[in-house]
């Protein structure tokens, strides 16, 4: 397992990390399956968790506060919120009165004193940026919350936040996670440049592309069975952006047997060859899951095969655009952009 340093911070955190969305009721894992996965992942030299809130409404954070019951100092704990935990309209956002009482809930069912790194899951535009930086540093002043992140922020919003740490003189987020993978490639073009320039960790989501590039989806195959059950619609080659990443993966394949690798290991391995990449978040269902993964733990890509994978995929391209989770809200809705 290779070790980076987590932005500025001095924090030392493993290359892959652990994952914990498919914990529970969304991937089906149970408590002992859960259990396992995080035995395995610190075991193989996994030193970070990241869960959230809101996945599967808190089950995920309990799940795993029960996994690393007795060796809380050795992980590099983080979770993320912001989300909607209810229809209730104020348990959700950047709010400092959300905020306080959401990191209160975390550290309840994760059963621990404090979070190493708090993450707002999303920005925020009901919300400036003092307010919930504000927030954020007195948590941080309280023990609460060691460091706090900011994840799938716009690249603009992710400099007006540096800006508005600085002009009121607060804490500022040291980490962003973005989504990235090898058919996902747009933060290259703006996103990565600017947590460079600010000297930000990067944990990426998705590396695999919600199992585009995990090996399972493969031309001849079915493939809208595969996780039929969550997002159909991102398995549906009669879409075109779908019938591109089916063609990119085939010749995704061939390039990886070329370099006598995996899929996974092609995939993991690009990602965290960004110089700007400090992680790849992981998200395993399954012990073989994560085996299959863990193989990617020390692979290097040379140069030869990077080259070969911007013939695919060229650099600062996303094969499916319309599944950005960072497109700014006025592109969305039209009520924000019509007077």
């Amino acid at each position: 397992m290779q070790y980076r340093t987590l932005g500025r911070t001095g924090v030392q955190v493993s290359s892959l990390a652990l994952g914990a969305m498919n914990f529970g009721a969304i991937g089906r894992t149970t408590q002992d399956e859960a259990t396992a996965i995080v035995d395995a992942a610190l075991g193989a030299g996994i030193n970070l968790i990241d869960t959230a809130d809101m996945y599967g409404g808190g089950e995920s954070e309990e799940m795993v506060g029960k996994a690393i019951a007795g060796r809380r100092d050795d992980i590099v704990l983080a979770t993320k919120a912001g989300m909607p935990m209810s229809d209730e309209r104020n348990h959700r956002g950047g709010s400092r009165r959300w905020l306080v009482t959401a990191l209160d809930n975390s550290l309840r069912r994760l059963g621990v004193d404090h979070i190493d790194l708090y993450q707002i899951h999303r920005w925020d535009p009901d919300t400036g940026d003092e307010e919930t930086l504000s927030a954020l540093t007195d948590l941080q002043r309280a023990g609460k919350i060691r460091y706090f992140g900011s994840s799938t922020f716009p690249a603009y919003r992710i400099v007006q936040a540096q800006w508005a740490a600085r002009e009121h003189r607060l804490g500022r987020y040291v980490t962003e996670q973005p989504s990235y993978s090898i058919l996902q490639r747009g933060i290259e073009s703006h996103v990565l440049p600017v947590t460079e320039e600010y000297g930000m960790g990067v944990l990426v989501w998705s590396p695999l592309a919600s199992g585009w590039l995990s090996g399972a989806v493969r031309e001849g195959q079915d493939v809208t069975t595969h996780r039929s059950a969550f997002m159909p619609e991102r398995f549906d080659t009669g879409i075109p952006a779908n019938r591109a990443r089916l063609d990119a993966v085939e010749r995704l394949a061939k390039i990886a047997d070329q370099a006598g690798l995996t899929l996974i290991q092609l995939a993991l391995g690009f990602v965290t060859a960004h110089p700007a990449v400090t992680s790849a978040l992981v998200g395993p269902r399954t012990l073989d899951h994560l085996r299959a993964q863990l193989a990617a733990a020390d692979t290097v890509l040379p140069a030869d095969v990077l080259d070969a994978i911007d013939t695919v995929v060229a650099p600062g391209t996303d094969l499916a655009p319309h599944e950005k989770h960072d497109t700014p809200p006025a592109l969305l809705d039209p009520a924000l952009r019509r007077r």
